[in-house]
């Protein structure tokens, strides 16, 4: 579905992606594992086209997409949840939700299906429902989660970029903003690349996983096998770590 091959991209001099392959198929979430300065967030940019890369293609169906403008790429398909939410604080919910949804709201049939899916945001978080004329900005910052997550599905996108989701939240909201994540692909077919702080916790709704180290792919694998690769586990797991799942 997405075929990332031999991607390299660059911040001035500063070459933060090299030669960097991954694909990702249908109904997959797919984990991005590194410490901090790795790369992964970059890679998520790269796809999405605010970072986009001097060499290498991305492919989307067979359809290179490495040239393209952010707001063609959404069109097509991809969306991202950008690490730090970064919603629009003084507008109100539903605000940011129609946001989401500018590249067919104006489109005949749009504002119907706007409709269709604000209910369907609604749906997989009610407390939106109930704050859907409060400004953005009030919001805790689960619920400002659950609202980038809403917006970015606006589109009705086919993939769904995913950056760092559990960040500042408290355990039990994170382990809610995960069983939707799961939810998304297991049920909506929604197609996921996940990069997570809480590499344990993606790991265990994944499907598989790369590894970034200083820019490049240096494992990749099924998620349980790389939940019990020892290197894995000292460098990103921890030993007597707990996780979302374990408390």
């Amino acid at each position: 579905m997405l075929t990332v091959k031999n991607v390299n991209t660059f911040y001035g001099q500063l070459h933060a992606l090299k030669n960097v392959s991954l694909h990702l198929k249908k109904g997959e979430i797919v984990t991005l594992i590194g410490a901090n300065g790795a790369g992964k967030s970059t890679l998520i940019n790269t796809i999405s086209g605010l970072t986009p890369p001097r060499t290498g293609s991305i492919l989307l169906d067979g359809f290179a997409i490495e040239k393209l403008p952010p707001h063609r790429i959404v069109e097509l398909g991809i969306s991202q949840v950008p690490e730090g939410r970064q919603i629009f604080n003084t507008l109100s919910v539903k605000e940011n939700l129609e946001l989401g949804a500018f590249l067919y709201l104006r489109k005949k049939g749009g504002r119907r299906l706007y409709e269709e899916m604000v209910e369907k945001i609604f749906h997989l978080f009610p407390v939106l429902r109930e704050r859907c004329h409060q400004p953005a900005g009030t919001l805790s910052g689960g619920e400002q989660q659950m609202l980038a997550i809403g917006r970015a599905l606006m589109a009705r996108p086919q993939i769904l970029l995913l950056d760092e989701p559990s960040m500042g939240l408290a355990p039990l909201i994170v382990k809610e903003i995960f069983s939707v994540i799961h939810a998304l692909a297991r049920q909506g077919g929604t197609t996921i690349l996940l990069v997570e702080q809480n590499a344990k916790a993606a790991l265990r709704i994944a499907d598989r996983g790369y590894v970034l180290e200083t820019g490049k792919v240096i494992m990749e694998g099924e998620a349980l096998e790389l939940m019990e690769n020892k290197e894995v586990k000292r460098a990103y797991l921890g030993r007597d770590r707990k996780d979302i799942w374990e408390r």
